[in-house]
């Protein structure tokens, strides 16, 4: 199975920018359909943001929505988040998660659909 490592998070400004990546080994990301979820504090893991395993195809939740963009590196067994117009309500554990079973441009917003996460990254968010 892929194994799934997600950098880039940190403490940043109200209004500012991070860009998360997940890197996968172990495996070929091109057959994975892959997505982004977060979790705050005493709430539940939420859906961000999916891609297609052919990257042809995303789709984000509705509070992310002309904020983040998901996209994706094949060659280099990557997939990314780039968050821009953060708010303090962004702040959360940034997980990616791979779903083996995707369809070439499927795209899934369950958690129940992916087999594989990682051990997410912090992102916090100051107003």
């Amino acid at each position: 199975q892929v194994q799934l490592e997600e950098s880039g998070g940190g403490l940043v400004q109200a209004g500012g920018s991070l860009t998360l990546s997940c890197a996968a080994s172990g495996g070929t990301l091109s057959r994975y359909g892959m997505a982004w979820f977060r979790q705050a504090p005493g709430k539940e893991r939420e859906f961000v943001a999916t891609i297609s395993r052919n990257g042809g195809s995303t789709y984000n939740v509705d509070s992310v929505k002309g904020r983040f963009t998901i996209s994706r590196d094949n060659a280099k067994n990557t997939v990314y988040l780039q968050m821009n117009s953060l708010k303090p309500e962004d702040t959360a554990v940034y997980y990616c998660a791979a779903n083996f079973r995707s369809g070439p441009r499927q795209l899934s917003v369950s958690p129940y659909e992916y087999d594989n996460w990682g051990q997410g990254t912090q992102v916090t968010v100051s107003s």
